[in-house]
């Protein structure tokens, strides 16, 4: 069974709902970045980051998987497939798909925010000041922050190297993590990217574009992959 990676960005998750942070209203206009989403902004405020997200880990409950999410499970029955995404949600988990890898955390679970291997489940949405690890440490969102290490950086380059296949999803390629990963692939191998957004033909090399928001294009593309006999 051959092994298809998919890595995956914001725009797949704002068509169930899901605001963004770099779009026209998206949440940066809204919230600072200084004061939601840095370990300097934990330190001077904690209930303030803890407001934030709690307001959109209560967003997230109330949105579904859409068809993009839906149709990535169907390639499970030809390929051995891994996802790795940037968002934060669980909507490809709730859709079914079996390998998820979240590069930048998990909205739906809290960390020590002293201890960092000690991570739990969050039930419900609301993470309240004074829920302490079994430590006696503040939990934390457990959300990679800006000026935080991606731990799991490594071993998503580790699983895109031995990529058979390559989809990349609702991300520009103009910017990192994706950028980087992309180039890690082995050479000659189909490479796929959906995206409604004009990207940098320096990335586009080798890359069918298929230029669709994620709801359409998936859909069409894993289609495509569940009938293709050459790969």
């Amino acid at each position: 069974m051959k092994k298809l990676i998919v890595f995956t960005g914001a725009g797949i998750s704002a068509e169930s709902g899901i605001k963004t942070f770099r779009d026209k209203d998206g949440l940066w206009e809204q919230y600072r970045i200084e004061d939601v989403a840095t370990p300097e902004a934990w330190e001077r405020n904690p209930a303030y980051v803890q407001e934030f997200y709690n307001f959109r880990r209560k967003q997230l409950l109330e949105v579904k998987p859409n068809a993009a999410h839906l149709a990535l499970v169907e390639l499970e029955k030809k390929y051995d497939v891994q996802i790795i995404t940037q968002n934060i949600d669980d909507l490809h988990e709730r859709a079914g798909s079996q390998k998820v890898l979240h590069l930048h955390g998990e909205l739906l679970k809290s960390r020590s925010s002293i201890h960092k291997d000690h991570i739990y489940p969050i039930q419900g949405w609301e993470l309240k000041m004074g829920e302490v690890c079994e430590l006696g440490s503040q939990l934390r969102p457990h959300i990679v922050w800006f000026g935080e290490l991606v731990p799991e950086m490594e071993n998503a380059a580790n699983i895109t190297s031995h990529a058979d296949v390559f989809i990349c999803i609702g991300t520009s390629l103009n910017v990192y993590p994706a950028a980087g990963l992309i180039s890690l692939t082995p050479d000659g191998i189909p490479k796929y990217l959906v995206d409604p957004g004009t990207i940098d033909q320096h990335h586009l090399k080798g890359i069918e574009h298929l230029h669709n928001k994620a709801t359409e294009g998936v859909p069409e593309l894993v289609a495509l992959l569940m009938k293709d006999e050459n790969i």
